[in-house]
């Protein structure tokens, strides 16, 4: 029972190859169209997880500064930056001695002839924590910052949360939108596909009639057409994950150039294994749903005369 349902299953979609190949100009143009539609929101994907990795490595830019007691002697220090190294939300920390700062100082003021006349170094010895990967979101700064001004030595703690916020405000933002136009594509690639169906089964309504005479069921002749839109969903996201990897080729080059200007070893990369999957199963999703949506109206209006 079971090998026969899977075998005419087999049969009807390679019937339903067979009714694609008549037809390559019309088949080709139908996936062009639905892997060009698919593609948008996908290089959106891409382009945006691409984003979010080159944010990832701005996360040293998240870093806090720990101004010190001027009167903790090395040990102290040591001690508490061993403390903080300890904590989950820290990935490192590094030490500026009131030395260092105060030739940095030099160096970037332009006032090293004053200030070599001071009688003593006004600059305490400082702290620089850099959070964790998994702590590099506002909120989470804001908490490791609460906790790091609790220590007794630290003078000061001071963070810009500002360009944070916006980095991820922006995110967020191109999140929701690459939603939402994710959203709209996908309806019109159910009327790309039904209105395709739609033109099948109006050419087909002499055949689809005889059926229906010698007793074929609705499900009977809806198959064929289920998987004529669900293999053209496929084939469109297929062609839909080409088109973004090709963009992405062309573009390779001169990311690449551009972030060597900046120092950065940054690459593009492409569509995840999941990712790819998912582009896909939604493509074939869609054009099976688009049959659905299409034959399930149109045979109720089909009947022997």
């Amino acid at each position: 029972m079971i090998k026969n349902y899977f075998l005419r299953h087999a049969q009807v979609f390679f019937y339903t190859l067979g009714q694609l190949s008549r037809t390559p100009l019309a088949t080709f143009l139908t996936v062009a169209v639905i892997g060009i539609t698919l593609a948008l929101p996908a290089g959106l994907y891409v382009a945006l997880e691409n984003v979010q990795q080159l944010a990832r490595g701005w996360e040293d830019n998240g870093q806090i500064s720990l101004f010190l007691k001027q009167d903790l002697s090395d040990a102290d220090i040591e001690k508490l930056s061993g403390n903080i190294r300890k904590l989950p939300a820290v990935s490192w920390v590094d030490f500026v001695s009131r030395q260092a700062a105060l030739a940095e100082f030099k160096k970037l003021s332009g006032f090293g002839d004053a200030l070599g006349s001071l009688d003593r170094n006004p600059l305490p010895p400082v702290l620089v924590v850099h959070p964790a990967a998994s702590h590099t979101r506002p909120e989470a700064l804001q908490s490791l910052l609460k906790d790091l001004r609790r220590y007794s030595e630290v003078e000061l703690a001071q963070l810009d949360l500002e360009w944070v916020r916006r980095l991820y405000a922006m995110l967020d933002l191109a999140k929701q939108g690459v939603l939402i136009l994710t959203a709209g594509l996908a309806v019109a690639v159910l009327l790309i596909i039904g209105n395709t169906i739609r033109l099948a089964v109006l050419n087909r309504r002499d055949e689809i009639e005889i059926i229906k005479l010698i007793g074929g069921t609705n499900a009977f002749i809806r198959r064929p057409f289920l998987y004529s839109g669900a293999v053209q969903g496929l084939l469109g996201a297929v062609m839909a994950w080409l088109l973004v990897g090709l963009g992405l080729l062309i573009l390779s080059g001169p990311v690449h150039r551009l972030a060597s200007l900046y120092g950065s070893l940054f690459v593009v990369e492409n569509m995840g294994f999941l990712a790819t999957l998912a582009l896909i199963g939604t493509g074939g999703l869609l054009g099976w749903l688009g049959s659905r949506l299409a034959v399930g109206r149109h045979l109720q209006a089909i009947e022997p005369r």
